[in-house]
C-alpha cells in the first residue's frame, strides 16, 4: 500500500474513481468531471486543488482531493476535503485513514489547524469513520451552493 501525492498520470484513474464515488452517492447524473477539468485545477497554471492517491500493487484504489480554506471566526487556516473515496474491494483495510493521515501531515507542515468536509446525512458508515478519528459535526449548519445558471444570473 502506497499513499502518495497524485501525479498527472493518475488523472484517468481518479476520474474513474470519481465516477464510482458519484454512483455510490447516487449522484451519477451530476458527475460531469473530465480529465481535462481535473488537470486544470490540479496541475494547470492556476492550480489550487491537491490530491493524494492510494495505490496497491500499482493500481489506484482510492483518492482524496483537498484545497486550502480559512475559518474566519476561528482564525484558522486549513484544508477543505472535497472528496475521499476508496474502491469497494479496498474498503475496511485502513486506506481512508492512511489518506487522511497524509493530508493531516501536510496540514501540520503548513501550519494549518483543521480539515473541514461534509458527509451526506444517510452515509452513517462515513460519519462513524470520521467520528472514530475524532471529527466533530455541527448539526445546525447546511450546505448551500450557487452554481450554474444561478451563478451566471448573480454575476450579472
Amino acid at each position: 500500500m502506497n499513499i502518495r501525492m497524485i501525479e498527472p498520470a493518475d488523472l484517468s484513474g481518479i476520474v474513474t474513481l470519481m465516477r464510482n464515488f458519484a454512483e455510490f452517492e447516487d449522484l451519477g447524473d451530476y458527475c460531469d468531471i473530465t480529465e481535462e477539468k481535473l488537470k486544470t485545477v490540479t496541475f494547470g497554471s492556476d492550480a489550487f486543488v491537491e490530491g493524494v492517491g492510494a495505490e496497491d500493487g500499482g493500481s489506484l484504489i482510492g483518492y482524496a482531493l483537498f484545497y486550502p480554506h480559512f475559518s474566519s471566526f476561528r482564525g484558522q487556516p486549513g484544508f477543505y476535503l472535497e472528496d475521499i473515496f476508496v474502491s469497494d474491494g479496498a474498503r475496511g483495510k485502513g486506506v481512508g485513514r492512511l489518506m487522511l493521515a497524509k493530508i493531516a501531515a501536510i496540514a501540520n507542515e503548513r501550519g494549518f489547524e483543521r480539515i473541514d468536509f461534509m458527509v451526506l446525512d444517510w452515509n452513517t458508515p462515513a460519519a462513524d469513520f470520521y467520528n472514530n478519528l475524532g471529527a466533530e459535526s455541527n448539526d445546525n449548519e447546511r450546505h448551500f451552493k450557487i452554481s450554474d445558471d444561478a451563478l451566471i444570473r448573480l454575476a450579472g
